[in-house]
């Protein structure tokens, strides 16, 4: 059997990022730092009040219950994000207790290097909350921007996830490869409070980037825009068999999965509220705005697309957890020009409503010693 080469994965990597026992599904939101107008009425808050809007979701989350807050990085109009470490560094700042981290930086256009110097120090500043999600980039005028040729895609990101994990894993690393300068016996500086820093690996729908996600030994995090909840079991089923191929077991393994999330009193008042923000902002960004019909099928208990009643959200949370078996669920409730206050309103409603509900349901039995400890506790 080959040597597991991917970053640690015991069960104290679970235990730290509170993925323990009774707990229940952990729930986050994120934000790709969007900076949309309104489609209501055209209108556009400043780029600085949209980044402060970043942080006060975070409080806020932090306030309501959520586990876990991140922001991503693009690098093209319509965003305010593109120094999103800037950013996670004042929700450190902000916060005292919510796990943060990214909800992708893009690693194929950043040095490693200066990626886990940045990620490292926020987790100081955070006091060991801080996460880094590393993908490949689903918006690619950054490479033109940042001088990579977009035809290095894959290989860019390959061997720079590589390098970004053994700098996580080893004090003094000693490296060579095609996209950047070599490393002989670099330190880099400084250290993670936590060790290792958690890093995770995002996917897309297909199962290829699930595979390598688990041959590396690495949490994954699968990112999906819609479709039906069983038709991502394959690509979880693939990334734990590659896990165990590896030699790694996955029951170590932390998954996230991610997608759109809204709430109203009745699944077609959700839909009314949110399509025109999904519409006009995947119009802006992408150059191709959502099917009103293919998205009104996002109301079906079976799809993907965590969308209606708080109720018929619960549920829908809960079948995914039967069918993945994840530990933490993140739902995308800011994007296309949503007002502040109707997104502190998702927040508010999420944690008095779904949020108890998601974790009483998947929560596991305490152990006996767990029920005897809360018992000593309670005297």
């Amino acid at each position: 059997m080959n040597e597991p080469t991917g970053q640690a994965t015991s069960t104290t990597m679970m235990d730290r990022l509170g993925f323990t026992s009774g707990q229940g599904l952990q729930f986050g939101m994120y934000s790709l730092g969007d900076h949309l107008p309104n489609p209501a009425d055209g209108s556009r808050v400043g780029a600085g009040e949209r980044i402060r809007e970043f942080i006060g979701y975070a409080q806020a989350a932090e306030d309501a219950g959520f586990d876990f807050v991140s922001v991503g990085e693009s690098h093209q109009e319509y965003f305010a994000s593109q120094a999103h470490a800037v950013i996670l560094g004042a929700i450190a700042q902000a916060t005292s207790t919510i796990r943060i981290g990214s909800t992708s930086t893009i690693l194929s256009t950043s040095d490693p290097v200066r990626v886990f110097e940045n990620f490292s120090t926020i987790d100081h500043i955070s006091d060991g909350r801080a996460e880094l999600v590393a993908g490949r980039a689903s918006r690619v005028g950054l490479f033109e921007l940042l001088g990579y040729d977009l035809r290095d895609y894959e290989e860019l990101y390959e061997e720079k996830f590589d390098l970004l994990n053994r700098i996580n894993r080893e004090q003094k690393v000693t490296w060579t490869g095609q996209f950047r300068a070599p490393l002989n016996d670099a330190e880099v500086l400084p250290r993670p409070a936590q060790d290792p820093l958690p890093i995770w690996r995002a996917v897309g729908g297909a199962p290829t980037s699930a595979i390598k996600a688990g041959l590396a030994g690495v949490p994954m995090v699968m990112a999906h825009l819609g479709g039906t909840t069983s038709s991502f079991r394959p690509t979880v089923d693939a990334y734990r068999e590659a896990a165990r191929h590896r030699g790694y077991d996955p029951a170590t393994l932390p998954i996230a999965t991610a997608g759109f999330l809204h709430v109203a009193e009745t699944s077609q008042e959700a839909l009314r509220g949110l399509y025109p923000h999904i519409n006009e902002g995947m119009k802006r960004t992408n150059g191709q705005g959502m099917p009103k019909q293919a998205f009104a099928q996002s109301v079906d208990p079976h799809s993907i697309v965590n969308l209606g009643s708080p109720q018929q959200v619960v549920e829908k949370i809960l079948h995914q957890h039967e069918v993945f078996g994840h530990q933490r669920y993140l739902g995308q409730i800011d994007f296309g020009g949503m007002p502040y206050d109707m997104v502190r309103k998702q927040i508010e409603v999420l944690g008095s409503e779904v949020i108890p509900a998601v974790k009483k349901y998947t929560a596991t039995e305490a152990t006996p010693a767990e029920d005897d400890s809360a018992q000593e506790a309670t005297r």
